[in-house]
């Protein structure tokens, strides 16, 4: 055996009581669990002890932002030391793949604010399975910090294939979004996104979306919308996807699936009946989540979802417009936005209508805190909300978001002050829920999600609030998302599986991150194992570059 885990609790993912056993790993695989060994332990050529820890699956970020961050941070320690042993990418309908070179630069621009410009970083792919080639090279050909999965961005593909205009897709733009669908999925891609807020992704009409979730139905994949609002329109925006998706005959994962603004406090058990029943009707042949154990077979659930452990949210300040706002790309946004008359358009959809960029809410500047620019010289408004820095100018709010706008070149990040901790732990309680710290990692003052999810999980809601038992919670970051990605050697510590795996000390396991110190490591997680090689040890990282590309795994 090359190592020998000797005492810990092992909690296995499945959501059944912990157990004390001797766990051995060869060949970055789970070779041998011997429970209760007595004077009967296991050995081999390394033994840790790790009495008084917790021995667990490695967790699985169902709706992560490192789309460049794997390639321009070898440590990557925002996840590493969170215990976070894959990501999954391309979210929201917007990444870098498949692009040409103008959808690239566009794309560049546009998504800014979650990952940068990707200054330093070669982008040498076009393609998905270019992209995923890439990520597989990772540094100096060594792999990268974890591992990850991708989802072919549905956004990105209408670029492609109509542009930036707001219209139905022509029966010849159909026919070559269906291709570019089914290309990426072919490559290795797990599913498409959508951000059904985001343009160009928001123009596409239900019949679309559906038509291109037929193709990811065919091969094996899952559809994961960020959808059309959150806020005043929520529960009819899940009621579309779910329509949707049962039309097309596609599996449905709701990206952070939160219910959000004063319009929704209280009223996530109308989100919980709804999915209730849609699984009730035989959305899911088992009405429950399922584990590894049924991954690619018919006890699979359809419906799943993500949420992080906080109220916040985080996204860039531009992706509050309107959606007419955003037809013609970010140079054309930018006009506008210079147009003094178009400028007082987009300002009443805002502070009046409530735009459908702001969930149908009319937006309020004391909630919308900047996070993160671009451009150094805009750096004091980092940690002020907008009416804060408005106030100290002796302006209207509206007034310095638009010059934020455009001298940071659509860049700001913010923090949207939002949310509602009833409805938060009401929805982590649900079966079909899964870990996702949509983390922006981008700016100088990140949501503290990108760096303390999944110890914020563990410490604040289990251990202090005692919202979800430990294994149960364990399950929903283990075996419940590699379920829905149809992994069927990951996410359980049981012989023959890859040894992704975790060790923390229940009593101390922590998110260090916070609203003030956005970048703290968590603390109680001492060691982090991909394929069996230590990322984290002794609760530091090494220089182990273990991840790879997870692709997706056929149908049948």
């Amino acid at each position: 055996m090359d190592l020998v885990i000797r005492g810990a609790a092992v909690i296995d993912g499945t959501g059944t009581p912990a157990y004390r056993a001797d766990v051995a790993l060869a060949d970055g695989r789970i070779a041998e669990i011997r429970r209760d060994p007595g004077p009967h332990r296991l050995s081999g050529r390394r033994v840790l002890d790790a009495d008084g820890l917790v021995l667990s699956p490695g967790f699985i970020d169902m709706h992560a932002h490192s789309d460049l961050a794997l390639l321009t941070d070898p440590a990557h320690e925002a996840k590493a030391a969170q215990g976070v042993t894959l990501e999954v990418i391309g979210q929201d309908g917007l990444s870098y793949a498949p692009v040409d070179d103008g959808t690239l630069a566009q794309i560049r621009t546009q998504i800014t604010g979650w990952n940068g410009d990707g200054s330093g970083v070669d982008f040498d792919w076009r393609t998905v399975g270019e992209y995923l080639g890439r990520l597989d090279h990772g540094f100096g050909g060594e792999g990268i910090a974890v591992n990850a999965a991708y989802l072919v961005p549905q956004g990105t593909v209408r670029m492609l294939a109509v542009g930036w205009e707001d219209r139905p897709a022509t029966a010849t733009e159909l026919g070559r979004m269906r291709r570019l669908v089914a290309d990426g999925l072919a490559e290795g891609a797990v599913g498409m996104s959508s951000g059904l807020t985001y343009t160009p992704g928001a123009y596409a009409d239900d019949a679309e979306l559906t038509e291109l979730c037929r193709v990811v139905a065919r091969y094996g994949g899952y559809y994961c919308p960020h959808h059309r609002s959150y806020g005043a329109g929520a529960l009819r925006a899940y009621e579309e996807v779910i329509a949707l998706c049962r039309t097309a005959g596609c599996a449905l994962h709701l990206a952070h699936a939160v219910m959000n603004f004063g319009v929704n406090e209280g009223r996530a058990p109308e989100l919980l009946a709804l999915l209730d029943a849609a699984l009730a009707d035989g959305a899911d042949g088992t009405n429950g989540a399922g584990t590894a154990d049924t991954a690619g077979t018919a006890g699979t659930a359809d419906i799943t979802l993500d949420t992080y452990p906080y109220t916040p949210g985080c996204t860039t300040l531009v992706a509050l417009l309107p959606g007419w706002a955003g037809e013609g790309g970010p140079e054309a946004v930018l006009a506008r936005l210079r147009d003094d008359a178009t400028a007082g358009r987009i300002r009443h959809a805002l502070e009046v209508e409530g735009a459908d960029g702001c969930h149908g809410v009319p937006v309020d500047w004391d909630t919308i805190e900047i996070s993160g620019v671009s451009d150094p010289v805009l750096a004091p408004y980092v940690g002020r909300t907008v009416a804060r820095c408005a106030r100290e100018r002796a302006e209207e709010p509206w007034a310095t978001a638009r010059r934020l706008l455009v001298e940071d070149r659509l860049g700001p990040t913010i923090l949207h002050h939002v949310g509602n901790e009833e409805n938060v732990r009401a929805i982590m309680r649900h079966r079909v829920h899964t870990g996702g710290s949509d983390g922006i990692l981008h700016g100088a003052k990140p949501h503290p999600r990108a760096f303390g999810t999944f110890p914020h999980y563990l410490g604040r809601y289990v251990r202090e609030l005692e919202v979800l038992p430990l294994e149960e919670c364990v399950a929903h970051l283990t075996s419940r998302p590699a379920a829905r990605l149809r992994l069927p050697d990951r996410g359980l510590v049981r012989e023959g599986h890859v040894a992704d795996l975790v060790l923390f000390d229940p009593a101390t396991v922590a998110a260090g991150a916070t609203f003030e110190a956005p970048r703290r490591l968590p603390t109680g997680i001492p060691y982090v194992l991909i394929a069996g090689r230590f990322v984290m040890e002794d609760g530091r990282r090494t220089d182990v570059l273990a991840g790879r590309t997870i692709r997706r795994t056929p149908a049948g």
